[in-house]
């Protein structure tokens, strides 16, 4: 089985993460790259080392009203610039978008394969959840679903690695020299996340999330996400453990631990790992969860939602392990 994908945006860090896993992919053909200071490029000049039946791809110049025949196009573009050309894409393409422009819009499926994989399947238009709300939301569920924390007020303290800002290239916040042994808090108030949380924990709970507090840092790091969440509570660490493992049974890329997670745990993969720690004397409830902010908070569940959308094995081309050390 064959089926025939695209990627726009394929030179930035998510795209090239898509190209990545859809390179060893089972039943995906990728049969069209676009970009835009990248086209007319190969993509053996953009990346060396990609196999050799791919290096021959040229990217073109993203123009959705000009495609290839496909069956889906996995869309990687900085968010606030996908929605107008998005919307020219023929009905008959699936489509992924690993951006923000369709989180939570009308006709988009919100894509939080690892909670609602039902709701993706067999959809056309799937918008891939932010990599913070993938990190927070994974660790939150389970208590969520069992009312074992409060929906309000819930605090997050989130950790990133520094490929999280993009490619961009130009913004010197994100060089080496700037972020090279600091840790800088940023987004404070006004994270563009923030509101696509609040609104799954509502969705969740039918309860309201006003409380939210969500505070992210960049760390000198490449990839990865470590979030900690401080919810309310009288559960044990035991029972909180206890309802992710039973909310997670059977569902191949969540990792519930006794341990706090770590970062490189998840680096390469489309995994998630989530932990749990509750004082209910304090009336105290930790959540932790990690992913790779390109595999599991980007690309990866992108892939995950496209082998749901095309009704194919969730794990399809995703099983790789993690890259340790």
């Amino acid at each position: 089985m064959s089926i025939r994908v695209g990627i726009v945006g394929i030179s930035g860090f998510g795209g090239g993460e898509a190209l990545r896993l859809i390179a060893g992919h089972p039943d995906f053909e990728l049969v069209y790259a676009a970009g835009e200071g990248s086209a007319g490029s190969r993509l053996a000049d953009r990346f060396p080392g990609v196999p050799a039946r791919l290096a021959d791809l040229v990217i073109e110049k993203w123009d959705p009203e000009h495609l290839p025949p496909l069956d889906v196009l996995f869309a990687s573009l900085p968010t606030g610039t996908s929605a107008e050309a998005l919307a020219r894409v023929p009905g008959s393409v699936k489509i992924v978008d690993i951006g923000g422009d369709h989180r939570y819009v009308e006709g988009w499926t919100y894509g939080l394969a690892d909670i609602w994989p039902e709701r993706i399947a067999g959809q056309t238009r799937v918008a891939n959840p932010g990599c913070f709300p993938a990190a927070t939301l994974t660790a939150l569920a389970p208590l969520l679903a069992d009312g074992l924390i409060a929906p309000d007020p819930i605090v997050v303290d989130a950790k990133t690695g520094i490929s999280g800002a993009g490619r961009g290239g130009g913004d010197s916040r994100f060089g080496y020299a700037e972020t090279n042994e600091n840790l800088i808090p940023y987004g404070l108030l006004r994270h563009t996340h923030m509101p696509e949380i609040a609104a799954t924990i509502e969705r969740m709970t039918g309860g309201s999330a006003a409380g939210l507090v969500f505070t992210p840092h960049l760390v000198p790091m490449t990839r990865g996400i470590l979030v900690t969440i401080y919810g309310r509570g009288r559960a044990t660490t035991e029972q909180c453990l206890d309802a992710a493992r039973r909310f997670y049974a059977g569902r191949a890329f969540v990792r519930v631990t006794d341990r706090p997670p770590q970062t490189k745990w998840a680096t390469g993969s489309n995994l998630a790992f989530v932990s749990y720690a509750a004082d209910p004397e304090r009336d105290l409830v930790i959540a932790m969860g990690v992913v790779d902010n390109l595999g599991k908070g980007a690309a990866g569940q992108a892939v995950q939602n496209a082998n749901l959308i095309c009704g194919l094995t969730e794990t399809a081309g995703l099983e790789g392990a993690p890259i340790w050390p």
